[in-house]
C-alpha cells in the first residue's frame, strides 16, 4: 500500500483518486484551484481527503508517489520540488494501466486523435468486441477500469499524458501527425514535443504494432534516426505502400501480413483528406485485432463524426454551417479550411498561444471569402490576414459572429467556426464554444426559416 498524492482534481485526478483508494492506497488530493462540484461530491462520498485553493507542500512532499494532472506543467516550483526529492510523478493513464490486463490501443498526434479514437472504438464495438474508450476525453481511464474493466481499450493520449507514462505498454500504437502545438510547455522547441509523442512506443516488442503517417516530415525524420521495435504499418495519401494503407484512385488500399483489401472512398461520411488518414488508421487497428473487411464495411457508414470536429450543424438559407471548435491550433484550422472547395466565411480567434499563421495564408487567400474574428484580442489574426482579406470583421460574442456570417454568406457557401486558437478568453473550454455556436446557428435558422 502506498501513500498517493493526486495533484489536480479534474476528471483524471478524481478518477485516479477513486481507483487508488479502491486498490488499497492512502489517497490525498490537492488542487490549487476550486474543485468542480461533481468531483468534490465524488471525493466526499468516498471519504477521500482533499484540499483546494492551495497546495500544502508538506502533505504533497510526504507522498510515496504523485499522480499529476496532465494540465499541470512540470516546471512549477512544487513539481520541481518533487523531482528534487526523488518522488515518482506519474500520469493517471500509467496508474490505471497497472490494474487492467486489457488489450491497449494508444492513439496520439497533434490533430485528429479524438476522431480516430472514436472511429476505432465504433468499429470494434460494432464487431461485438468488449471495448471501452478513455484518455484525453470523456471519462478518465482510471474511472473506466474501476467501473467496468473491458477486454479492449481505445485510449486517446496527449503529449502531456505520455510524459508521465513509464511502464505503460500499448498493444497497438497509432501516431497520426506531429505539428507545432503546446510549445509553451516545451520551451518553444519541437524536439521535446516530438520525443513526448514517441513515448507511446516505449516498452513495445516485435509482437506489437505501430501504425503511423509516413507523409509527416517530423515522424519520418525521427524514424530515420531511431530504431523502432514493433511491427511498422505506414499509411499514406501520396505513395503506394506494400505494407500498411494508402489512398489511390478513389479507394483506400490495405495490406497486412495475412490479407489485402480495398474500400471505396465513398463509404466514408467524413469530409477532408485528414479524415482519410484517420479512417485508414482506425481500419488498420480493426484489421489487426481480427475484424473482417465485411464487418468494417458494414460499420463505416454509420459513423458520422463527433461534436466540434468539422461537425455539420445546419443549412441556413442554402449555406452550410460547420462547428470545428476543437481546432485550437493552426494545423487543425488548416485541415478544416482545406476540407472544402467552396467559398468560406471563416470565424476564428480566441486565446493566441503564440501561433504562426503563415501556414494558413495561401489557403486563406484561395478559399476564404471573409474573416470574422471572435475573441478579446484579435490583433495577431488581423495582422496576419489584413493584406489578404478585406474587410475583416470583429465579434465579441458568438451570436454576433453568427449574425455577421449570416449577412455575409451566400447560398452554396460555407460558414466555418475553426478558431486556430484556444477558447479560454471567452469560454471555459472548446466544448462550450462549440455548443454556443451550434445554438446560435439553430436559433438563426429557426428565426429565418
Amino acid at each position: 500500500m502506498k501513500k498517493l498524492v493526486i495533484l489536480g482534481a479534474g476528471e483524471s485526478g478524481t478518477g485516479a483518486a477513486l481507483l487508488a483508494q479502491a486498490k488499497g492506497h492512502t489517497v490525498f488530493v490537492s488542487d490549487a484551484g476550486t474543485i468542480a462540484r461533481p468531483y468534490k461530491a465524488a471525493l466526499l462520498s468516498h471519504g477521500i481527503a482533499f484540499e483546494e485553493g492551495h497546495h500544502a507542500w508538506d502533505k504533497v512532499l510526504a507522498a510515496d508517489e504523485v499522480v499529476k494532472s496532465p494540465g499541470i506543467p512540470r516546471d512549477i516550483p512544487l513539481v520541481q520540488a518533487l523531482v528534487q526529492a526523488g518522488i515518482p510523478i506519474i500520469d493517471e493513464i500509467e496508474l490505471a494501466s497497472r490494474y487492467t490486463q486489457a488489450f491497449l490501443i494508444g492513439i496520439t498526434g497533434s490533430n485528429g486523435k479524438t476522431t480516430t479514437a472514436y472511429l476505432t472504438y465504433h468499429l470494434l464495438q460494432a464487431a461485438g468486441l468488449d471495448v471501452g474508450i478513455a484518455g484525453n476525453m470523456g471519462d478518465s481511464f482510471a474511472r473506466k477500469v474501476l467501473a467496468t474493466d473491458h477486454q479492449y481499450y481505445v485510449l486517446e493520449l496527449s503529449s502531456f499524458q505520455l510524459a508521465g507514462m513509464y511502464e505503460f505498454k500499448a498493444a497497438i500504437a497509432c501516431l497520426l501527425n506531429i505539428t507545432p502545438d503546446h510549445l509553451d510547455r516545451y520551451g518553444q522547441h519541437m524536439a521535446p514535443y516530438i520525443q513526448a509523442k514517441f513515448r507511446l512506443l516505449q516498452n513495445m516488442t516485435a509482437q506489437e504494432h505501430f501504425i503511423y503517417n509516413q507523409d509527416d516530415a517530423h515522424i519520418q525524420r525521427y524514424l530515420q534516426q531511431t530504431a523502432i521495435i514493433p511491427a511498422k504499418h505506414p499509411i499514406s495519401l501520396v505513395a503506394p505502400a506494400t505494407k500498411g494503407a494508402y489512398e489511390q484512385g478513389g479507394y483506400l488500399h490495405f495490406s497486412l501480413t495475412n490479407q489485402s483489401f480495398q474500400l471505396p472512398l465513398a463509404i466514408l461520411k467524413l469530409p477532408g483528406k485528414h479524415n482519410q488518414v484517420n479512417a485508414m488508421m482506425a481500419i488498420l487497428v480493426a484489421s489487426l485485432v481480427g475484424i473482417t473487411p465485411k464487418a468494417i464495411v458494414a460499420a463505416l457508414p454509420t459513423f458520422r463524426g463527433i461534436p466540434h470536429r468539422i461537425e455539420w450543424v445546419a443549412q441556413v438559407q442554402g449555406t452550410d454551417y460547420y462547428n470545428d471548435s476543437k481546432a485550437t491550433n493552426v494545423a487543425a484550422a488548416y485541415t478544416a479550411l482545406a476540407s472544402f472547395n467552396r467559398p468560406i466565411v471563416w470565424i476564428a480567434g480566441g486565446y493566441d498561444k503564440g501561433n504562426d499563421y503563415a501556414l494558413l495564408q495561401p489557403l486563406v487567400k484561395e478559399h476564404v471569402k471573409t474573416l470574422i474574428c471572435l475573441g478579446k484580442d484579435n490583433t495577431p489574426l488581423r495582422r496576419a490576414f489584413q493584406a489578404i482579406i478585406a474587410p475583416i470583421y470583429e465579434a465579441s460574442h458568438v451570436e454576433e459572429a453568427v449574425s455577421l456570417a449570416c449577412s455575409l454568406a451566400q447560398p452554396g457557401e460555407v460558414v466555418l467556426l475553426s478558431p486556430a486558437c484556444a477558447s479560454f478568453d471567452l469560454f471555459k473550454n472548446f466544448e462550450e464554444r462549440g455548443e454556443c455556436f451550434r445554438k446560435a446557428v439553430l436559433r438563426t435558422k429557426q428565426h429565418l426559416e
